[in-house]
């Protein structure tokens, strides 16, 4: 079987790398998803396992159009009872650029009509429409004549752990967070710090990641335990397999925040994700914090002026350009932000950049390479060196 992952802008090859290590056999990065191939075994592993995957999907016909009537007629080609009994729910997700189409929700009913009519057709009774909580979600994707039909194995993204109990008034998705620890190349082995940490999404994140835990192991549900072909027994075995995999771990993953209310939040969060002890975090203002443990990682999301406002956002990065140099040293930096300006009051040259979206905002996350000793120092001890 072909299936489709879905993932963030510039998480591409990090979910292809991470399939692989999962156990993939057969991966294909394309634009903000990765097509793998494998059974119904790997397409629950996947759901549970991986943390760069928004959600999954199972192609299940594509085909060309020239009418809103070819739409039609060419979905009651499909056996829909394949997917569904007659008994059973469904909804229909449209993503939709097409001329042909002038409204987005148009195609979507066109769909539903032909999905209840196949029904209606071949057994005397149709299907009901539930959009809050469907037995089937039906993702349609239409590109000028292209038409793309799946069905989603997620339902719920995957972003969505099951851990979090708070949200702060800017929280990171989880894929976010995940995804820029692996390009960081931060090595779980080594020292993590979040001098921002607002509700612990990165400390978080970096913690399952050290500890194996699968992604998906808090989470409650999956779109394919309500499908027809659902085999409880071998997603069990998944579960069990991956579940083998959990170590606990010495961690050196520590955080703070200014604020005592998105620390009590974390505590909260970190909680919700039992991983009390392996997190730590406090209240301290980044202009005094220091790190714990030497030679680490400084992966960060502060403010940058769109959905949190600071009262003067300029000096807050100059801040954090002065405690990078003066307190970090030894340490790489990463800094996910929207604005060049912003990394401009930082005053740092960074060797890495990345461009990526956070939500609907484009951003930059921004490494830089914290020596220790001066410039100075440093090169004549290359010079010594040769």
């Amino acid at each position: 079987m072909r299936y489709i992952a879905k993932t963030l802008y510039g998480f591409e090859q990090i979910l292809a790398d991470e399939l692989l290590a999962i156990g993939v056999k057969k991966v294909k990065p394309i634009n903000r998803a990765v097509i793998f191939w494998g059974n119904k075994e790997t397409l629950y592993q996947v759901n549970y396992a991986s943390r760069i995957a928004l959600s999954v999907l199972e192609p299940i016909s594509e085909f060309s159009i020239t009418s809103k009537q070819d739409l039609y007629d060419r979905c009651m080609e499909i056996d829909w009872s394949e997917y569904m009994d007659v008994d059973d729910s469904f909804s229909v997700v449209p993503v939709v650029n097409s001329k042909i189409f002038p409204h987005t929700g148009y195609p979507a009913l066109v769909v539903k009509d032909a999905i209840v009519d196949f029904f209606r057709d071949k057994f005397g009774r149709r299907p009901s429409v539930n959009l809050t909580d469907p037995d089937l979600v039906i993702n349609l994707h239409i590109s000028n004549s292209k038409v793309d039909m799946s069905i989603d194995s997620t339902v719920i993204p995957l972003y969505k752990r099951g851990y979090r109990r708070e949200h702060g008034d800017a929280s990171l998705n989880e894929c976010m967070a995940a995804g820029m620890l692996k390009l960081s190349g931060w090595n779980p082995e080594q020292p993590l710090v979040d001098p921002m940490c607002g509700s612990g999404t990165i400390l978080i994140e970096g913690a399952l990641m050290a500890s194996n835990i699968p992604g998906g192991m808090f989470r409650n549900s999956f779109g394919f335990q309500k499908w027809k072909s659902y085999d409880e027994r071998l997603f069990n075995r998944v579960k069990a397999i991956e579940e083998e995999k959990i170590t606990v771990v010495k961690s050196h993953i520590t955080g703070s925040d200014i604020s005592e209310e998105a620390i009590r939040n974390a505590l909260s969060n970190i909680d919700g994700a039992h991983l009390n002890g392996i997190v730590k975090v406090k209240t301290a203002d980044i202009k005094t914090v220091s790190p714990i443990y030497e030679d680490g990682f400084l992966v960060t999301n502060p403010p940058y002026g769109q959905r949190i406002v600071p009262e003067d956002i300029m000096d807050l990065y100059d801040t954090i350009g002065s405690s990078l140099k003066h307190n970090f040293a030894g340490y790489r930096a990463w800094i996910l932000t929207s604005e060049k300006s912003l990394l401009n009051k930082i005053g740092l040259k960074p060797y890495s950049k990345y461009n990526l979206y956070n939500g609907s905002i484009p951003c930059y996350f921004v490494g830089y390479e914290l020596y220790k000793g001066s410039l100075k120092t440093r090169a004549n001890v290359k010079n010594v060196d040769k």
